[in-house]
């Protein structure tokens, strides 16, 4: 057969649905191989940033790769935001680009470029990809497949590359003579590098820590974004209901456990929730699943997080544990499923641990209570009761795709999830753009789940394109812009640090008009400039047939709050809670002297 018709039936034979595509020259023979492949969709994007973000969408919701396809030249280098993208928040994804025929490609000839539109994509994109290869011989496809899906899949998932010249690509194969990655003696090394079994020196890592949750008064896990990454999220449920301690999370495991759990605590960070934040510094001791506690969740004094706490941090790679500096740091280089099979099997048999929660609970439960419900400046449009409102609208599961910036923020803080509820967003990269294309894959993925896009008018602008896709693709997603007419992340962060020079966030800056944007794409548009309006419109708007773009007016000063300043500990975020209260609410001793004062 043809080597591009190969490469489709391998992708469905690995059980991928649809593979997000804009043509271009030099995938040709691949785009021909699709039209004629009907157990196999095309999705043509506008962009091919938004290809590679749309696939990310569908991996996170599907676990299983996404594949995104672009023509050699400006296609593959417009992909390169999406493939770093899925490499800092592990996801495993596959990217195909075409190249020019091998013989008119310039190899290690020190010319800029020989063929048109040549460039040397794999060089580009190596030290964001697990594995990237540019196929030179046709006898090599199995084998670069299977090894790239293996790697994609496989430890800590994320993305890699396939190179594929035009030659190669109209190349006969004759699939039996094709060499096989399993069971090559570079598939058995990978295999003796990822062992499935825990080391000696990491089981007595595990005993210390069961030990000490037998003990422990105020016990905390933070799961991350490691558990989806691993497809433990069922594991998780049975351990942590065994251990019951108290839960908080990361931006990227917001949606591992039902919001309305008693033992669910917020989210933790720099604009967490600040009984999250306190419930964390009071801690005594804190297992951190699949989380890379960077200065976002620890603040920028990383001493002062946890600071009583025995810190049990469970990951895949070394590399996250090798560095960080904590107080009583226990790393564990461990697989997540296989660690709860572990705890799993040994607190079922001796089911008497952490006998001291329940005075832990009615603390936690009262920093819930008081911190919960801040009034901060009062605004037309209270936004954080907004996207608490907004997730009692629906009694079907919802797929949120959140964009960067503000609203990413707002909604994280205040979304009430429920246990089959998805939140999907951009979390290591931090891309704005992200928000419309990854939802289109989302919903592509499931589309019986209600699809809740949330964006501000900055990003919202940097892939609009894609309302085409949505229009062409009769893709029911509601589309919740967040307008504030500014660049507010950095404008808040202008106000602060640069005396309120707003270049470039303000001064610089404009927004299209979203209702009119919407009449050109024939989209129905809504807006709302109160919280009662939106209150009272928002249910009969989510149950409209098809796509919707939902406009939401801020005051160009909105802020997000909480919000943790530079050098502070994580439970004293801005704006300032009395002294008193937090003097109050502290079981350890408060780190700087405001925060007694």
């Amino acid at each position: 057969m043809k080597l591009s018709d190969y490469v489709l039936n391998f992708l469905i034979r690995n059980k991928v649905t649809h593979i997000f595509n804009l043509a271009g020259g030099s995938i040709a023979h691949l785009l021909d191989s699709m039209y004629q492949n009907t157990k196999i969709k095309s999705v043509v994007v506008r962009h091919e940033q938004a290809g590679a973000f749309a696939a990310e969408g569908y991996s996170r919701i599907t676990g299983n790769i996404g594949v995104a396809m672009a023509t050699s030249g400006p296609g593959a280098t417009n992909m390169i935001t999406g493939i770093a993208s899925a490499f800092f928040d592990s996801v495993p994804m596959l990217y195909l680009t075409g190249q020019v025929n091998t013989y008119e490609y310039k190899f290690n000839n020190r010319m800029r470029q020989r063929g048109f539109q040549e460039t040397d994509i794999v060089s580009m994109i190596k030290p964001i990809t697990k594995f990237a290869c540019r196929v030179v011989h046709p006898i090599q496809i199995r084998y670069i497949l299977e090894k790239a899906v293996f790697l994609a899949k496989s430890q800590r998932p994320g993305p890699v590359l396939i190179d594929l010249p035009m030659d190669i690509q109209r190349a006969d194969v004759k699939e039996g003579q094709l060499i096989t990655f399993y069971g090559s003696k570079e598939h058995k090394l990978y295999c003796k590098r990822f062992p499935s079994r825990v080391s000696s020196e990491e089981q007595a890592k595990i005993r210390l820590f069961l030990k000490k949750a037998r003990i422990a008064r105020r016990p905390l896990i933070l799961a991350g974004g490691g558990l989806r990454a691993s497809g433990s999220v069922g594991l998780f449920d049975k351990f942590s209901s065994l251990l019951r301690f108290p839960v908080v999370c990361s931006l990227m495991g917001l949606d591992v456990m039902d919001h309305s759990d008693p033992r669910y605590c917020g989210m933790i960070g720099s604009y967490g929730n600040r009984y999250a934040n306190i419930t964390v510094a009071n801690c005594d001791l804190l297992l951190v699943l699949g989380s890379r506690l960077d200065t976002r969740q620890t603040g920028t004094r990383p001493a002062t997080f946890a600071r009583e706490a025995d810190i049990f941090h469970v990951d895949i790679d070394p590399a996250e544990l090798a560095y960080r500096k904590f107080h009583c740091y226990h790393p564990v280089l461990c697989d997540l499923p296989v660690f709860f099979q572990q705890c799993i099997h040994e607190l079922e048999r001796v089911n008497d641990h952490n006998i001291r929660g329940k005075e832990w609970m009615k603390a936690i439960q009262r920093f819930k209570e008081g911190y919960s419900r801040e009034k901060y400046p009062p605004m037309p449009v209270d936004i954080q009761e907004l996207f608490d409102f907004l997730s009692e609208q629906s009694s079907v599961p919802v797929a949120y795709t959140l964009d960067v910036g503000q609203h990413q923020m707002w909604a994280s803080q205040s979304l009430r999830l429920k246990k089959q509820d998805r939140l999907i967003t951009c979390g290591g990269l931090g891309s704005m753009g992200f928000g419309l294309p990854a939802a289109i894959g989302a919903f592509l993925a499931k589309p019986r789940a209600r699809q809740i896009m949330i964006a501000g008018d900055g990003g919202f602008q940097m892939n609009l394109q894609e309302l085409e896709t949505v229009k062409h693709y009769h893709i029911p997603l509601k589309m919740i812009v967040v307008n504030n007419h500014c660049l507010g992340m950095v404008r808040e962060f202008q106000e602060i640090y640069f005396k309120k020079r707003y270049q470039s966030t303000v001064k610089g800056y404009s927004c299209v008009s979203f209702q009119r944007t919407a009449l050109a794409y024939q989209i129905p548009y809504v807006s709302f400039r109160n919280t009662a309006d939106f209150k009272r419109r928002i249910r009969g708007v989510l149950g409209k047939k098809g796509p919707v773009i939902i406009e939401v007016n801020l005051p160009q000063k909105t802020s997000v709050f909480p919000k943790l300043l530079v050098d502070r500990p994580v439970e004293d975020q801005n704006p300032p809670v009395s002294r008193m209260k937090l003097l109050k609410d502290m079981f350890v001793k408060p780190m700087i002297r405001e925060s007694i004062s």
